[in-house]
């Protein structure tokens, strides 16, 4: 009794490392089958096809590079649907500071290829939204099915 006792009290300490596993200070991250351009192309164009605005793409290592910093291939999509997004805005504003989404597709020193956005709790949380547990779910599901579509997982 005594070992099932610790055993139990190590696993429910470990509990909030297991549930923030892929998504560390609220960013999940997923590793994506293509490289950085391609994975975000797939997102690019997913996103366009379900009528999700994009408002920018940033190459941050092309800008780096133009300045002799060497920087592995890292690049920004900022996107935005302001039939989930606006009603974040209306329970706190500052959620605008965080929104429109942004996804950051980048490679590792091993060359892996990761795509990493905010979580939409994290985004609430942050900002103390309390009452959009709706539109969270929906942005949530959205976000994961968008992402996966575009690192080939799914």
């Amino acid at each position: 009794m005594k070992k099932l006792i610790i055993t139990l009290s190590f696993l429910l300490g470990l509990s909030p490392l297991i549930a923030n596993a892929g998504h560390e200070d609220g960013l999940i991250t997923k590793k994506s089958k293509h490289s950085v351009s391609i994975t975000l192309d797939r997102l690019e164009n997913i996103l366009k096809k379900k009528g999700i605005t994009v408002a920018l793409r940033w190459k941050h290592s092309a800008k780096a590079n133009a300045v002799n910093i060497p920087l592995r291939p890292t690049e920004l999509l900022m996107f935005g649907n302001p039939k989930l997004g606006s009603h974040m805005f209306t329970s706190n504003q500052t959620a605008g500071i965080d929104l429109p989404m942004k996804a950051l597709a980048w490679e590792d020193a091993k060359g892996n290829v990761y795509l990493s956005y905010n979580d939409p709790a994290f985004i609430a949380e942050r900002h103390h939204i309390k009452d959009r547990a709706k539109i969270l779910k929906k942005m949530t599901g959205a976000l994961n099915k968008l992402s996966n579509f575009a690192t080939g997982n799914n």
